[in-house]
């Protein structure tokens, strides 16, 4: 299997889902092995780099991409496998950005409330130990967590000549920011423009569900994944599949709008896998799914709705992509 390695310039950072040009051509099957930059661009090193000078709101979330594959068209199913993603530096940063996160006034929830303390965490990682280390900065208080590395941002180009920020999450994936996108994962992103034009970015050494102050342990990651193409088949909203579980992501607000796409994907994503009239899985889903809300921070809320295949007939989807794109990991060998 062909290898693709590839470290964006800080002139190659994109920070939109649609409206660039590729940064190279690739076919199905291929392994790339990609470098991204935390959603701070490196900004905040210290507790003393505040977000409010260091950072721009229109600037973040810069993206390593897009990438153009090669036959692939608007209807058809674009599928990245997770293979590995490992912390590309020693630290990362969390933030409590003014005016910004889900305990906060914002510019979509308002109040007469001032901003919350403009307040930077440095979390410094152990590769030994595989841990991240959270440090107070209002008292003496520290604990060891464990690294979950994800990623907040995958998505291809928005239907319609449409240009949206890295910050949001829709129906073309994005900022979707949820603890399921990890090693081990296969994503389904329906294809809106010829050559899917995906991109990836926003490393998270770890999250809680939720990301509730705004901002993940950010940090630099190395990405290694299969891309392959499904023809035709696209699902309405991005999909994910482990080796225990199928998903889909509904983003939009309110949540419960969240909830409510995500549940109508599982549905029916659950009634084709397993042949089953629609009120036979919308009766099944509601007794066996579980809801992992992945954020309440961004232009839109993510929330996945999910179902243990153990519990679901015949559940292959995709004519079992996902379990030959394991076996094409492994083959990879030690990364």
């Amino acid at each position: 299997m062909e290898m693709v390695e590839f470290t964006p310039t800080r002139e190659q950072y994109v920070h939109t889902f649609g409206g660039v040009a590729p940064q190279m051509r690739i076919k199905p099957g291929t392994a790339l092995r990609l470098w991204s930059d935390d959603a701070f661009g490196g900004a905040l090193r210290s507790v003393e780099d505040l977000s409010s000078a260091k950072v721009d709101l229109r600037f973040v979330n810069p993206q390593t991409g897009p990438f153009y594959v090669e036959g692939a068209e608007p209807g058809d199913t674009l599928v990245l496998h997770l293979v590995d993603l490992l912390p590309a530096r020693d630290w990362a940063a969390s933030a409590a950005i003014p005016f910004f996160g889900g305990m906060t006034g914002t510019d979509r929830t308002v109040n007469l409330q001032p901003a919350l303390p403009d307040t930077t965490w440095i979390y410094e990682l152990d590769r030994d130990r595989n841990t991240v280390a959270f440090a107070a900065r209002h008292s003496d208080h520290r604990v060891e967590l464990p690294v979950e590395p994800m990623l907040g941002t995958v998505g291809v180009a928005p239907a319609g000549g449409e240009v949206r920020s890295s910050l949001v999450p829709d129906r073309f994936g994005g900022n979707m920011d949820t603890p399921e996108m990890r090693a081990g994962a296969t994503v389904y992103l329906g294809v809106n423009v010829e050559g899917a034009m995906f991109s990836i970015g926003d490393g998270h050494y770890r999250q809680g569900e939720g990301e509730a102050c705004g901002t993940a342990v950010e940090g630099a990651m190395t990405t290694t994944l299969i891309v392959d193409l499904v023809k035709g088949h696209a699902p309405g909203w991005p999909r994910i599949e482990t080796d225990t579980h199928v998903m889909a992501v509904g983003s939009s607000r309110p949540m419960e709008d969240s909830w409510r796409i995500g549940n109508a994907e599982l549905v029916h994503w659950v009634s084709e896998l397993c042949g089953l009239h629609v009120m036979d899985a919308y009766q099944l889903c509601s007794q066996i799914a579980q809801v992992p809300v992945a954020n309440v921070v961004d232009a839109n809320y993510s929330v996945v709705v999910k179902a243990a295949k153990r519990l679901l007939p015949r559940a292959e989807a995709y004519g079992g992509i996902h379990a030959d794109l394991r076996a094409r990991a492994r083959s990879l060998g030690p990364l």
